[in-house]
């Protein structure tokens, strides 16, 4: 007996297992091997660090975003140039700090409304999957009913009933727009919870628990959950770049945020009437928002692919 147990820890130390590593430790792993999303991620921050120091540093911003050009009509319709780097638009407004300006708020929409569409969306997911026939009926009859308005009409009734009004919280106007797309946005988020908690419910882990006598509290929070995190962390940076998109869309057709703030969108729209004259107008704005939208849609193809235990 004890020659076998020799032979077998000497097979255990010739044979080292690696040391296994969990669910989001590989998904890490898996993530900084995929190079268009370490690119992207790596962009990404790069612009956050830019704007965020344009509004702290000077020598970054360069130009009030609204101040007028020093010579008119002289600094109308600059070419790009080193004390412009993107040039001047027809009041001889600094174009690089109106499209770092807008960059920064496209970033604080589509950031903001996936706080809200992910808290909203697990509210009417959880209670749906939770809180018995009853509950989840009436949770998806209000999904189904708020799925069924054309998204964009319905952000434009919202952003025509905020605006204007001095309302308690949602005085600001990114916040009216924030709450404007995030009001039509969390359905599918709603929907992608409530079906991962039901497919949860009857696993082995979920009826061992109850049967233990775990409150249901601890069991939502506790079990189900953190198991639905991969799909909804993949849900939620796709749409940001939606989120990005509606904001520039609605800036473009003049339902955006009041001027003289320079959104992305409107910077498009207002270039887009000088197009002829200065094609730099509708290039810079037009081309961060592309960039934008590139950055978290391959961040969004990397995680999903990291996250998906079919592709290990």
């Amino acid at each position: 007996m004890a020659d076998v147990r020799a032979v077998a820890l000497e097979l255990e130390d010739t044979f080292e297992l690696p040391p296994q590593r969990g669910l989001w430790s590989d998904a890490l792993h898996r993530l900084m091997q995929n190079r268009l999303a370490l690119v992207s991620l790596f962009v990404l921050g790069a612009l956050a660090v830019v704007v965020l120091l344009g509004n702290y540093v000077d020598a970054v911003q360069r130009y009030e975003p609204s101040a007028l050009g020093d010579a008119l009509p002289a600094g109308r319709h600059e070419a790009p140039s080193w004390d412009h780097f993107f040039g001047t638009d027809i009041l001889g407004r600094d174009t690089w700090s109106r499209v770092m300006q807008g960059t920064l708020i496209s970033l604080q929409i589509g950031l903001g409304v996936q706080v809200v569409v992910l808290t909203i969306g697990l509210l009417v997911g959880s209670i749906a999957a939770i809180g018995g026939r009853f509950l989840d009926n009436l949770m998806m009859r209000i999904t189904d009913l708020a799925y069924a308005f054309p998204d964009l009409l319905f952000i434009i009734l919202l952003r025509s009933v905020l605006q204007g009004r001095d309302w308690p919280i949602l005085g600001d106007p990114v916040l009216q727009m924030i709450f404007a797309i995030a009001f039509v946005g969390w359905v599918t988020i709603a929907r992608l919870i409530r079906g991962q908690m039901l497919s949860l419910r009857e696993r082995d882990f979920v009826v061992a628990a109850r049967a233990i006598g775990a409150p249901g509290w601890r069991i939502v929070f506790q079990h189900m959950l953190p198991n639905t995190l991969g799909p909804v962390t993949v849900a939620v940076v796709f749409g940001i770049p939606l989120a990005i998109f509606a904001e520039a869309v609605l800036g473009f057709i003049g339902f955006g945020l009041p001027p003289p703030t320079a959104s992305l969108g409107r910077l498009v729209s207002d270039g887009y009437n000088y197009i002829q004259v200065n094609v730099w107008l509708v290039i810079f704005p037009a081309g961060a928002i592309a960039l934008l939208m590139l950055c978290f849609t391959f961040l969004g193809d990397g995680l999903r692919d990291a996250l998906d235990p079919r592709s290990r």
